[in-house]
């Protein structure tokens, strides 16, 4: 095997613990029916939990992308993935909701995690070489959406065909979790060389002054993408139960992964584009997909509800494909997971607290108007975001054609 092969093939590997991962968070959305009738709580419970998973990966991103900058990304990535296997086994045996907080919130601090240091190592991996660095930024950014889609769907099905239906997904993933345990074991990952006054552990996330250009406008257009697929996320099943009056977790599971389908699809359909027109189009199809969303509860249309999740999945995965594009390909080494960080920082944030609100709110209003209200709040931090890129893109591509640029 050349040298060139080793090097590609490493790649692709190490986008397995990312999606190993990924698959964790999703996958407990549509057993959420079976545990609400098991326990008895509302949509805004769910969304606490929800908002619980948030709390842990917003907590975990200022510490695992400076530290994995630090000490290296296998170093961090070894513990959270033991985590994960602690957080199948809660949720393998949980009895009450603040077992299933607990679980949330290690799942949460495991996905941080790979956000920042999983995403990190697959562009190290990547190297100089302009396609493989493009090859790179692109297997980090579907990695993250195959795995959460692929989640719930798996979830679903096995917890309507087997015995156990919130115990045997979860023995599934923790096996999973090893294997990509046992993948990061043998990536030939190196650390970074970080310089003295950057070797502080925990500190908020940023990048190099240079490179704040290039975050700003990653988030602008993940930030309303990520928020919008939280809702769905978290409030989908509901939807699902009042519109179709079915609460199959096949249906809600297969409405999930069909949104992380599409941003897969949209990702490699645009991965030779320029990065402004990746961002521009996910700012688009967010847009749409909160149109959608709107008409849909409004008209009680369950067709234009899955309509709405498959309009959202691009919206998020071309958010975060420009985002990760654009920082792999400026910002140094040895600032590469806190960068990746702070881009996801400032994307999940609203996707924790805005989707909570909307449950509480809809508790409050009913769920067509929580649904109505959150989703023109998103069609204006959309249109926000994409007149950002357009604007700033302008003024980048006049002054620099180079590869990896707008």
């Amino acid at each position: 095997m050349t040298a060139t092969v080793r090097e590609r093939r490493a790649v692709w590997l190490a986008a397995w613990p990312v999606t190993a991962v990924m698959m964790l968070p999703t996958a407990a959305t549509p057993l959420f029916v079976l545990w609400q009738e098991r326990l008895g709580f509302s949509a805004g419970v769910i969304t606490i939990v929800y908002a619980c998973y948030i709390a842990g990966l917003l907590g975990a991103l200022p510490v695992a992308g400076a530290l994995s900058d630090r000490i290296g990304r296998r170093a961090v990535l070894l513990p959270v993935l033991a985590l994960g296997v602690a957080a199948c086994a809660i949720f393998a045996t949980a009895t009450s909701v603040a077992a299933l907080a607990v679980a949330r919130l290690l799942t949460g601090v495991a996905v941080g995690t790979v956000l920042s240091t999983g995403t990190a190592a697959v562009a190290d991996l990547g190297g100089t070489c302009a396609p493989r660095r493009r090859l790179a930024a692109l297997l980090a950014s579907t990695a993250v959406v195959i795995g959460a889609g692929s989640g719930p769907l798996v979830s679903g099905v096995l917890s309507e065909r087997l015995p156990g239906p919130t115990v045997v997904f979860f023995v599934l993933e923790a096996a999973l979790l090893i294997t990509a345990f046992v993948t990061v074991l043998r990536l030939p990952l190196r650390r970074p060389a970080a310089s003295a006054s950057e070797h502080r552990a925990v500190r908020l996330p940023s990048v190099p002054a240079a490179n704040r250009g290039q975050l700003l406008a990653g988030i602008a257009v993940f930030a309303p993408g990520i928020t919008a697929t939280g809702f769905v996320l978290a409030l989908g099943p509901s939807l699902l139960s009042d519109l179709l009056g079915t609460e199959s977790r096949i249906v809600s599971g297969t409405m999930v992964f069909v949104m992380f389908a599409a941003a897969t699809g949209a990702q490699f359909a645009m991965r030779g584009a320029s990065v402004r027109a990746v961002l521009s189009t996910g700012a688009v199809a967010t847009v749409l997909s909160m149109v959608t969303l709107i008409v849909a509860v409004r008209t009680s249309s369950a067709v234009l509800l899955v309509a709405a999740a498959i309009l959202a999945g691009p919206g998020q995965g071309l958010g975060q494909l420009g985002g990760l594009s654009l920082l792999s390909a400026r910002v140094p080494g040895h600032r590469l997971a806190e960068a990746n960080a702070a881009l996801s920082a400032a994307g999940y944030l609203p996707a924790g607290l805005l989707p909570v609100a909307a449950g509480f709110l809809s508790d409050e209003i009913g769920l067509a108007n929580g649904a109505t209200v959150f989703g023109t709040a998103m069609i204006l931090a959309a249109l926000a975001g994409g007149a950002f890129v357009l604007t700033r893109g302008r003024r980048a591509a006049a002054r620099d054609a180079r590869d990896g640029g707008w």
